[in-house]
């Protein structure tokens, strides 16, 4: 498989700062969800112990058929499922207690039925725990996603179906911080070549590569500067109630 960096691994060193950035709101997610649950977007599994623990029973859905042939070897007792979404077409109304989708809604095209399928599937008075990138911290487009959000705008999309949204957010610790104002620097560095803004003006599917390509190289890059990159932890990543100026939303919508 190709291995692109919006697939962050746990085992490529220069990958630890975001995958320990991802980690953490499954750390959080696992004390809050019980019951029957359901991942939308689970990816290679990166909770999976996590949510399998916490919930009476666990249901992955992703695109990639390969990943839930492995997850559902891997984890018998739990229910995966390949398909595109949304709809979640193979799912019943009012089903699951929680619903986790963490990193997934930017690269929904439709993401309002997205929303509205999410609250179809949850049961009355089940939760939703959705996570993405605040785009205020975002240092270049990426076009892997579809599209980024503004706290205020998420909330809204939200509260078309959800009654009770409550807005958190995913900051880090100084050391984290340091390493994202590194990593701005070096961002800066690298677009500096871009005189005609080709990023924005491009189509996305052109710029995954050359994205890819560079970004590699600069966490790469941040990796030798002085270490910081591998000394990062989960725990070095915190709950936030102010949103706007997290580096990520963590969005708990209640039915």
């Amino acid at each position: 498989m190709y291995k692109t960096t919006e697939i962050t691994s746990a085992e490529i060193a220069s990958d630890n700062p975001v995958h320990q950035r991802l980690l953490f709101p499954y750390v959080e997610a696992a004390q809050i969800v019980s019951g029957n649950v359901l991942e939308i977007g689970c990816g290679w599994g990166r909770g999976l112990e996590l949510l399998t623990k916490a919930a009476s029973h666990y249901t992955g859905i992703d695109k990639n058929e390969e990943l839930i042939a492995a997850l559902s070897a891997e984890y018998p007792k739990s229910t995966f499922i390949a398909a595109n979404i949304p709809p979640l077409s193979k799912l019943a109304d009012n089903t699951f207690d929680y619903i986790v989708t963490f990193q997934v809604i930017e690269h929904i095209q439709n993401d309002d039925l997205f929303i509205k399928e999410a609250h179809r599937v949850l049961k009355p008075g089940g939760k939703l725990l959705l996570t993405t990138v605040n785009k205020t911290f975002s240092l270049t487009r990426n076009p892997w996603h579809v599209r980024e959000y503004y706290a205020d705008g998420l909330k809204a999309l939200i509260g078309n179906y959800f009654p009770t949204v409550h807005t958190r957010g995913i900051h880090g610790n100084g050391k984290v911080m340091t390493y994202y104002e590194q990593n701005k620097e070096s961002v800066k560095k690298l677009t500096r070549f871009d005189i005609f803004n080709l990023q924005y003006r491009l189509p996305r599917r052109l710029l995954q590569v050359p994205y890819d390509l560079m970004n590699r190289l600069n966490r790469n890059r941040l990796l030798q500067a002085d270490g910081i990159a591998a000394e990062i932890n989960y725990t070095d990543y915190l709950v936030s109630n102010d949103p706007a100026g997290s580096l990520d939303f963590f969005y708990i919508a209640t039915k």
